[in-house]
């Protein structure tokens, strides 16, 4: 049997840009109001199995593409990139897709578990060493790998422990046990990496989890309850 060897995955988040004219949305009739980034109850979070993933491929392309700001720059090479990216992370072990919703999808997040070997482990041991190694080998870390929120998550009550990305990452790792969470940045993404910090996430080398450096990605970890 031959393993399929996937590369190291750098966390997806909707690639902001300036929308021209009118954004487009979800199908037709009346444009739907951007989803409030502070809800005390709405947004009900709860898993997909993969099927339910398969099924609502379109639908999550969907709100990636509006998060990017829905030109149509987004709606076709950021939105058929981003859903090669959620394909090749769906078909990892372990994998887990959280979504909110309400009266309609809200967001979602989505990871798998990191272990000490392994086909993804084989491709991420060079930008890391020390506490984020000794936690993979005991299967407590866990890849937080997408989160896609409208973009008034990523301005406003980022601190605020009802923040949708905030709950939605909490989420993941508690629901897998995790000791801690990790994503890869690209480092030609620097803004990527400051809503992360903005969301709780600190760069991996600022205390005894050494990342390795110089390289092609920032490490950022996640600690539970976060």
């Amino acid at each position: 049997m031959t393993t399929q060897v996937l590369p190291p995955t750098t966390l997806a988040l909707p690639a902001l840009r300036p929308a021209r004219g009118r954004p487009r949305t979800r199908g037709q009739g009346t444009p739907q109001k951007e989803c409030r980034s502070s809800p005390p109850v709405a947004a009900r979070i709860h898993r997909l199995t993969r099927s339910q993933v398969a099924d609502r491929l379109q639908e999550l392309g969907d709100l990636y593409a509006e998060a990017s700001g829905g030109d149509p720059w987004a709606w076709n090479q950021a939105r058929g990139a981003f859903l090669g990216h959620l394909a090749a992370d769906a078909r990892r072990p372990g994998f887990s897709l959280l979504i909110a919703e309400t009266t309609a999808l809200s967001g979602y997040a989505y990871g798998f578990p990191a272990g000490g070997s392994g086909p993804w482990w084989a491709g991420f041991d060079g930008h890391v060493r020390g506490g984020l190694l000794r936690r993979a080998a005991a299967e407590r870390l866990f890849v937080v790998s997408g989160i896609v929120v409208p973009p008034r998550v990523r301005r406003e009550y980022r601190d605020h422990v009802w923040n949708l990305a905030r709950r939605l990452q909490r989420r993941l790792l508690a629901d897998h046990g995790a000791a801690l969470g990790v994503a890869l940045v690209d480092v030609r993404d620097p803004r990527t990496a400051e809503t992360l910090r903005s969301w709780g996430w600190r760069y991996a080398g600022d205390d005894s989890l050494q990342a390795v450096s110089p390289g092609p990605f920032r490490v950022l970890a996640l600690a539970p309850g976060t």
